[in-house]
């Protein structure tokens, strides 16, 4: 504690532009608002969604198995010119909600395939605490120039506003799949979530670079991992600064701490938010994690529907997602900048916070383990679905480059390292129960019975849930059809045999995970998630003995109203 405690205190002229925007071109697209059926999975072209054929329990495939698609459907960048101008709109309580939102940016038939350049040596990305006046006032001169551009050459693709179009516009719906009309492209909840947010990197701090005339310019972390960075940088924090966005939650300017995990009401001791933290980063990094699928994403192929949030990995659904929710303003109707997907790229800060969701990807390839982390080494799914996915981006040339998935994976090949920060979360497992619980006392205090579900969140709910088998078994906990209102801000944990009834206390054995959602617009007023936890590692820490039943906690911090859950069950789980 003490340590802890003292980590902490330590602590407009356009008339020239080569770019069109599309709808000067005349869009190939219908500009309509309809509501895509998700009853077949595979949307508009009646394909059957390959995951629900292959995907195994617990984010493995099932052992032994010969189905594998020859052919590879990777997702294929956009083209650029149907970009919808009205696509941005969200949906609430199935009510169409339209923004004043245009995500389309400039558009450019020239186009060629990106080759990475030979570095001669890496640009070192630094931890954004230990920024120095120097580096300082160069980032501040190319985020300045990046904002003078929207207005004396608003089409520039290097321009901030186009550069934090390119992240609206992946994720909000105005591109149409390549050949799957009315199935728009989503690049979070799936495994192409870190690809693409790396290659966003790139180009931007490339296009930095470019912008100063220095071309070992780096991009800053957020080092929100470690009790040393779980604050706004400070240089993020000065009115005066072109890194400030007035779109942050005022209550969380520093010395606020980062909560990785929001609740409600907000915890205010710093000791346990830095607990927390680092109990949330050991588990979506190492002790939940049992396959490259848990922590990359669930696979996301060519004419899937836009996948939910629970088919993202743990590292994007746990302190990523919780960053984001904790930075935005509250107090806007759609949780903006950080708060919501469309609009995060309009806040600095937005990039620095990528930069450590990257800096994770690159940590956890190095963490020890049973299973293969390249998902070249898996059987299924298919690796060429991974790794021919390709996006559009714009160079630091304002070139229009295709890049792909591959390119991709060895970040040292992109020209760029980060510099060393300690990482304490990798020794926080939670402390171990010697005492089993009394699972006949807790039960009495639960609810079971099929007249349960569906369960809305409203209030905090004890579920007596069967075991499949006894003993410490390699099982899921799912939490299954959950409905959720997407243009909202959606919270809540899960506990396993909890019974000291500290929801606010993530550091203990009892925690099972978390669901978080970020606001964002989907075409469907709905979509429907499975969440699920692996239980082998709570297992252990609780010490269970063998019962046939466990009795599952689920605490409702943000928006519970909003959230209904059409089951709970656990399932052996099945490994490759």
């Amino acid at each position: 504690m003490a340590s802890l405690q003292s980590s902490f205190t330590a602590v407009a002229a356009t008339t020239n532009s080569p770019f069109r925007k599309p709808s000067q071109l005349g869009s190939r697209r219908s500009h309509g608002r309809f509501q895509v059926s998700c009853s077949s999975g595979g949307g508009g072209s009646g394909r059957i969604d390959r995951r629900n054929m292959l995907l195994g329990l617990g984010g493995l495939y099932g052992a032994g198995s010969a189905i594998r698609k020859a052919e590879a459907l990777p997702i294929l960048p956009p083209d650029l010119s149907t970009c919808d101008p009205e696509g941005a709109y969200t949906t609430r309580n199935q009510e169409v909600i339209s923004l004043d939102v245009n995500c389309c940016p400039p558009y450019t038939d020239v186009q060629s395939d990106y080759k990475l350049p030979r570095f001669t040596k890496p640009r070192v990305r630094p931890a954004a605490h230990r920024l120095t006046p120097e580096y300082v006032r160069k980032y501040e001169l190319a985020i300045r120039k990046m904002k003078e551009l929207d207005v004396t050459d608003p089409d520039d693709p290097r321009g901030f506003t186009q550069q934090a179009n390119i992240h609206c516009a992946y994720c909000n719906g105005p591109y149409d799949q390549v050949d799957h009309p009315g199935i728009d492209i989503q690049v979070h909840n799936s495994w192409i979530f870190f690809p693409f947010h790396r290659w966003y990197l790139y180009f931007f701090e490339r296009i930095m670079g470019e912008l100063i005339g220095d071309p070992d310019f780096a991009l800053p972390y957020w080092n929100w991992d470690n009790p040393r960075g779980m604050q706004m940088p400070r240089p993020f924090d000065r009115e005066e600064s072109p890194l400030y966005d007035v779109n942050r939650d005022p209550t969380h300017r520093p010395p606020a701490l980062v909560a990785l995990a929001i609740t409600t009401p907000p915890i205010t001791d710093p000791v346990t938010i830095i607990e927390n933290n680092l109990t949330q980063m050991y588990k979506e990094m190492i002790g939940d994690v049992e396959s490259a699928i848990d922590f990359m994403g669930d696979p996301y192929v060519s004419g899937d529907l836009p996948p939910p949030r629970a088919k993202g990995g743990l590292s994007e659904g746990g302190s990523h997602g919780g960053v984001h929710v904790w930075t935005g303003n509250p107090a806007n109707d759609f949780r903006e900048d950080m708060g919501n997907f469309y609009s995060a790229g309009r806040d600095p800060l937005f990039y620095a916070h990528h930069a450590n969701v990257d800096r994770m990807w690159t940590i956890w390839k190095t963490i020890p383990s049973v299973f293969p982390k390249d998902i070249n080494d898996l059987v299924v799914p298919n690796p060429d679905d991974f790794n021919n996915a390709a996006f559009m981006f714009y160079d630091e040339k304002k070139n229009l480059v295709r890049v792909k998935v591959a390119d991709c994976l060895d970040h040292t090949k992109m020209g760029y390292v980060y510099e060393h920060s300690e990482t304490p979360w990798t020794a926080y497992r939670p402390p171990r129960r010697e005492v089993p619980v009394n699972i006949e006392d807790l039960s009495k205090r639960a609810e079971s019975g099929d007249n349960l579900f569906p369960l809305t969140l409203n209030k905090t709910h004890r579920v007596l849930v069967p075991k499949p088998t006894k003993g410490k078994a390699d099982e899921v906990l799912v939490l299954e059809n959950i409905i959720t209102d997407s243009s909202k801000l959606v919270r809540f944990d899960v506990f396993v045999n909890d019974e000291d009834d500290k929801p606010e206390d993530l550091a203990r054995a009892e925690f099972a995970g978390s669901f978080t959602q970020i606001p964002h617009r989907v075409r469907a007023a709905e979509s429907a998630n499975d969440l699920r936890l692996n239980l082998r590692e709570l297992y252990e820490n609780i010490n269970i003995a063998d019962d046939d039943f466990i009795v599952v906690t689920i605490v409702p911090h943000i928006n519970g109203d909003d959230v209904t859950i059409g089951g709970i069950k656990i399932i052996p789980r099945v490994t490759a």
